[in-house]
């Protein structure tokens, strides 16, 4: 059983709001709650369907789990079809990017859409990018879309908020940005260190930040389309970028 109040907490993590007040957000399904539990976030609690109680007791046990019936989890779920396994998950510090570091850095500016931040998460992780930058306008890291369309991703890329202007005044390196006129970026060589810098879905990069703009780059093609979306043309830099290093 849960209780009413148990039901009231984990719905009111659904908001953005309540979450950043209890400092939890929610992570769905039993790979996803896993990968969570092995990694360097805390767990605070489990919700779990019987069917999932032998695996779920495999996990660390440094939380609190609840066993409870599959109509009582669809109580407190975000999906359409619960996956019998919910778990609250402690936030950690909001860490700024390290003063050093040795490789291209993915930098997003205003993106809106919790299915394209997760979708470029899962992408920098498949090509190896330890560190993501989200300017302070872009989507919240912790909104549940963004924590399942990252399919554990999120344990292994860090992603911080920060005024962008602030990042590239503090350092004197490239910054690639991906624009409709620049630069073929299959013609590119990729330095060793720099950003990557990618626009709302909307708009592309700010007014105010293009000026920062070291190398303006554009994926060809478009012949009838007005532009590509962002996870996508995130994916392309991603897998340009490693090729261009494996050379």
């Amino acid at each position: 059983m849960i209780s009413k109040s148990q039901v009231s907490f984990v719905k009111s993590l659904h908001q953005k709001k309540y979450r950043k007040e209890h400092q939890l957000f929610i992570v769905e399904g039993y790979k996803a709650v896993s990968e969570f539990a092995h990694s360097d976030f805390g767990i605070d609690s489990i919700f779990y369907t019987p069917d999932f109680s032998a695996k779920v007791a495999n996990l660390s046990n440094k939380r609190k789990d609840y066993e409870l019936s599959p109509t009582d989890l669809k109580k407190i779920s975000l999906l359409q079809n619960p996956q019998g396994v919910l778990a609250l998950v402690q936030m950690p510090e909001n860490q700024k990017l390290q003063a050093e570091f040795d490789d291209l850095v993915l930098v997003l500016d205003g993106v809106q859409d919790p299915g394209n931040l997760g979708t470029i998460i899962r992408t920098a992780d498949w090509f190896g990018f330890k560190q993501l930058v989200c300017s302070e306008d872009c989507v919240e890291v912790y909104n549940p879309k963004v924590v399942q369309a990252t399919m554990g991703s999120l344990t292994r890329v860090k992603v911080n908020y920060q005024n962008l202007n602030e990042l590239f005044a503090a350092h004197h390196l490239p910054k690639y940005g991906m624009l409709l006129n620049g630069e073929n970026i299959f013609n590119t060589v990729w330095p060793q260190k720099g950003f990557v810098v990618l626009g709302s879905e909307g708009n592309g990069i700010s007014e105010g930040l293009l000026s920062s703009i070291t190398h303006p780059l554009t994926i060809p093609g478009g012949q009838n389309t007005e532009s590509l979306n962002v996870a996508i043309a995130g994916a392309i830099c991603c897998a340009e970028i490693r090729r261009n290093k494996l050379k």
